[in-house]
């Protein structure tokens, strides 16, 4: 079965690079046919069978050891001075794999930006707490992206820093400009690549809008510096002396700030303003994807007698007309939706507060409504007002053999 990675980097070698289906087959080295499903499947792939583990991860910590004091060590002198008995293959594929986080990359590779090419992604906590409602303020964190080539700048304020929210506001972002850059940088973020590879929900998204995720190594803040710049220019430019009286109110003025002044302001380096130099950016980016792709938070559940469903630590409530039928929970920077059977049974705004409880006063009624028709059929009686018929107890003396000459014989029933 194809993986995630190999079906996004197919779509991106033929949107973006635009290669033939078969030079594609013929650089990664898949079949002909593996690069038509790629293409043809506007889902990544579900199934990902999970990576088994080594036999060097006994004897990690030494080769750590070993590669911080030596970066460049080669692997035979490493086994030697563990001790390593067995195939020296594995012990090989193991430091192949970990020698990078040592060796660092040459930065000089990103100085020359061309157009199209990339774009910068980061997050940004700004001290202010937030005004959220249900009497709370939270430090929110502020996805920011900045295209490499024009320096023009987005940014927008997220309700968390996990993959469904980091990936539905990297869509905003990237929708909103009009077209998709080559590559997107990120740094090892613990919802995006929290090893330096991409999380599959991350390498979808790639897949879906035919471009490449770039991972920095660690500890290499300057890999992205561009958008870290960045940060602290909204810290000494934007942020002093302003109060904000809710999420949307800051999404709101620091979209007005951007606009009027951030990419309005003439870039040394650049020579000209990036409101002016954007074109060129857009013009070499991918197209947007036909399709959006699959971001925010995606469930599907039963639910229960107590008919509240838990999206990031707050409960909604659903239609209890629905208690104990499959419903389908999606969630969005905006709202929560659920769905059964394609029907709408609970629809509310996101509450970026924390442990709350968001209740339809609807739902609350019919509830009601149910639980009262419940406790009205279950006190009537079984039989209701049905008479009770008798049978004649003769018909008992006959049964077991008794007459009347043994058993004086009664009308209708025995004595006690």
């Amino acid at each position: 079965m194809i993986t995630v990675e190999d079906w996004a980097e197919i779509r991106r070698l033929h949107r973006a690079e635009k290669l033939p289906k078969k030079q594609i087959a013929e650089k990664l080295g898949v079949s002909r046919t593996t690069v038509y499903k790629a293409l043809e499947s506007n889902e990544p792939p579900k199934y990902q069978r999970e990576a088994k583990g080594s036999l060097a991860d006994a004897v990690l910590p030494e080769i750590h050891k070993l590669l911080k004091d030596t970066p460049r060590m080669p692997a035979t002198v490493i086994a030697e001075r563990i001790g390593w008995d067995r195939s020296l293959t594995i012990l090989k594929d193991k430091i192949r794999e970990i020698r990078p986080l040592y060796t660092g990359v040459d930065p000089a590779d990103r100085l020359d930006h061309k157009p199209g090419e990339a774009a910068q992604f980061d997050l940004w906590f700004p001290e202010p707490q937030i005004p959220v409602g249900y009497g709370q303020a939270r430090m929110l964190p502020v996805l920011v992206m900045t295209l490499t080539f024009s320096r023009f700048l987005t940014a927008l304020m997220i309700p968390s820093r996990q993959s469904g929210d980091l990936l539905a506001g990297m869509w905003q972002l990237i929708s909103g400009v009009g077209a998709v850059s080559k590559s997107l940088i990120w740094d090892r973020e613990a919802a995006i690549a929290p090893k330096g590879r991409p999380l599959p929900p991350v390498q979808a998204f790639a897949g879906t809008t035919a471009t490449k995720m770039v991972i920095a190594p660690p500890r290499d803040p300057e890999f992205k510096g561009m958008t870290e710049r960045n940060n602290d220019y909204f810290e000494t430019s934007f942020l002093p002396g302003r109060r904000f009286a809710s999420p949307d109110d800051f999404n709101t003025q620091i979209s007005a700030w951007i606009t009027e002044r951030a990419n309005q302001r003439l870039v040394r380096s650049l020579g000209d303003r990036p409101i002016n130099v954007v074109g060129a950016d857009l013009a070499a980016m991918t197209a947007l994807p036909p399709s959006p792709p699959v971001t925010g938070f995606h469930q599907q559940v039963r639910l229960g007698r107590d008919y509240y469903l838990r999206v990031d630590t707050n409960d909604y409530s659903v239609d209890p007309r629905f208690i104990g039928r499959l419903v389908q929970v999606t969630a969005t920077l905006g709202r929560v939706v659920v769905l059964c059977d394609g029907a709408i049974v609970a629809d509310h705004p996101r509450c970026w507060a924390k442990a709350q409880v968001v209740t339809d006063s609807q739902h609350v009624a019919t509830a009601k409504a149910l639980r009262s028709h419940f406790n009205q059929v279950r006190r009537q009686p079984a039989g209701g007002d049905t008479e009770v018929a008798y049978r004649p107890l003769s018909v008992y003396d006959e049964l077991f053999g008794l007459t009347s000459t043994t058993v004086p014989a009664k009308d209708d029933r025995r004595a006690a």
